[in-house]
């Protein structure tokens, strides 16, 4: 069974966009990919317009993605085994989705300087750990089949004996 991806360069393409991508991927010494070039490839469209060296320097940073794009998949499997899930999930919910979007983006944006107290990919990237934790936990469902039982078991009913029974009413009727 082939693995379903969480996230695809196609959705990297509309978020977080390929200006962005371009300047996160940019090799230190090296011109970015022209971010025109390097949403073609995000989106499987034809980059035979543009010259082979820059089509080349979009490949390496669209190698880039992938590579984040795996390990976000890689951390949220591992989670996701926590719990009991069977992977490759056949259906994926559109916030695991949402998750891996923002997992990708932290990876890929982990050389920038920034407040990590206000920073909204940092904020994202947290999110999307605590919120797997809660799936681990039991308290939040991602919707699909959960293998365990919910956390606190099943319901447990108490109380008096029974008052009437077959007996005590045979004489009711009469």
């Amino acid at each position: 069974m082939t693995t379903a991806w969480y996230v695809t360069l196609a959705h990297l393409a509309e978020r977080p966009g390929a200006v962005e991508l371009s300047q996160t991927t940019q090799q230190a010494g090296k011109p970015p990919a022209r971010p025109e070039l390097l949403d073609a490839l995000l989106r499987g469209e034809d980059t035979s317009p543009w010259p082979p060296a820059e089509v080349e320097v979009a490949l390496a940073a669209v190698k880039r993605i992938g590579e984040a794009v795996e390990k976000a998949q890689s951390l949220i499997d591992g989670f996701l085994r926590q719990r009991g899930h069977r992977l490759p999930l056949t259906v994926i919910p559109p916030i695991l989705s949402g998750w891996a979007l923002d997992i990708t983006r932290y990876r890929l944006h982990a050389h920038r300087i920034t407040d990590e107290k206000t920073d909204p990919i940092v904020r994202d990237y947290r999110d999307a750990l605590r919120l797997l934790r809660d799936v681990v936990k039991g308290d939040y469902s991602l919707g699909i089949e959960d293998p365990l039982p919910a956390a606190g078991g099943g319901p447990n009913i108490t109380g008096p004996g029974r008052t009437f029974s077959m007996d005590s009413l045979r004489d009711f009727g009469k």
